[in-house]
């Protein structure tokens, strides 16, 4: 005769499955709610509610969405803020915005890395994309009036989504 799972009887089971599905780890909740890693464990493979786990990786990537777009705005704005600077021939600005943007770069950069696996492909956070434009626009530091309205091209496309 087979066991009943001591996990599904346990009077705090959705307790437990929030925690299971928000990946806290089994030490963790096998303290809290007094049962064995052992019994998570097989609750976990066997009987967890594949609608739960479902829904969680959904908020997951709508929460991923919302940060790679938060952080494509800041990278946007600090481009914008490079061509005042450089219009304006603000030197130390645009130094600034260039140490800031290449800061944004390497976050969407890595964020992208963290990311591959998600089916939605952006251009704009493609590490190529990244280190071809990245030339493009340093090969244009001799042409100053090229190279400003290169970047508010980018700046504008990125904003309509032409480049994704």
């Amino acid at each position: 005769m087979a066991r009943k799972c001591s996990v599904c009887k346990h009077e705090s089971k959705e307790a437990i499955d929030r925690a299971l599905i928000g990946g806290e780890p089994l030490s963790a909740i096998s303290a809290l709610f007094r049962v064995s890693e052992d019994s998570l464990y097989r609750h976990r493979a066997n009987h967890l509610s594949k609608a739960l786990v479902s829904a969680a990786e959904s908020k997951e990537a709508s929460a991923a969405d919302e940060l790679l777009s938060q952080v494509q705005d800041l990278h946007s704005r600090a481009l914008a803020i490079l061509v005042r600077a450089e219009r304006n021939k603000q030197d130390k600005v645009a130094l600034q915005a260039i140490k800031e943007t290449r800061g944004i770069l390497e976050l969407l950069a890595k964020l992208m890395g963290e990311l591959r696996n998600q089916q939605t492909f952006n251009i704009t956070l493609c590490p190529e994309w990244i280190n071809l434009r990245t030339v493009i626009v340093n090969a244009l530091d001799p042409y100053p009036e090229a190279r400003i309205a290169l970047v508010e091209r980018l700046v504008q496309a990125e904003r309509r989504g032409v480049t994704q």
